[in-house]
């Protein structure tokens, strides 16, 4: 499967739960983290979603957000990745930062030059991705 999403990340579904519109449905990911999808009832049947079966979960780069000090808030977003910062590729505009999760994957993030001024992102510093599970697409696979 070729995607345009850089975040691309294989797993077994571990839980769906059906609502009347939509469904939440859990992807286990080698490394131990837990993804939280929120996809239509009717994308379930479609692709044949139950527990056990492998998924790709697809998160666009400019959907995640980094935290570097929550600060005592509590964000709404199922999806909260700790990890260190690997790496910071600068651009005009916008820049790509790479941060590596405990569990030995890797989350793409696209954010402003001036966001990585403001959290001062460097390579070796702990940040955390966030992302909403209304923000992830799920191909199956085969």
């Amino acid at each position: 499967m070729k995607a345009s999403a850089r975040n691309q990340f294989s797993g077994i579904v571990s839980k769906v739960a059906i609502g009347v519109v939509n469904a939440e449905v859990h992807v286990g990911l080698n490394g131990g983290e837990t993804i939280v999808a929120s996809i239509t009832k009717e994308s379930v049947e479609t692709l044949g979603i139950k527990t056990g079966i492998a998924v790709i979960a697809l998160v666009k780069a400019p959907q995640i957000i980094i935290v570097t000090d929550f600060g005592g808030y509590r964000l709404s977003a199922r999806n909260q990745f700790p990890g260190t910062v690997s790496q910071v590729k600068p651009g005009a505009v916008n820049a790509e930062v790479a941060i590596e999760l405990k569990g030995g994957g890797e989350v793409a993030a696209t954010v402003t030059e001036g966001s990585i001024a403001t959290l001062d992102l460097r390579k070796g510093q702990p940040a955390t991705a966030v992302f909403k599970a209304g923000a992830v697409i799920l191909a199956v696979v085969g």
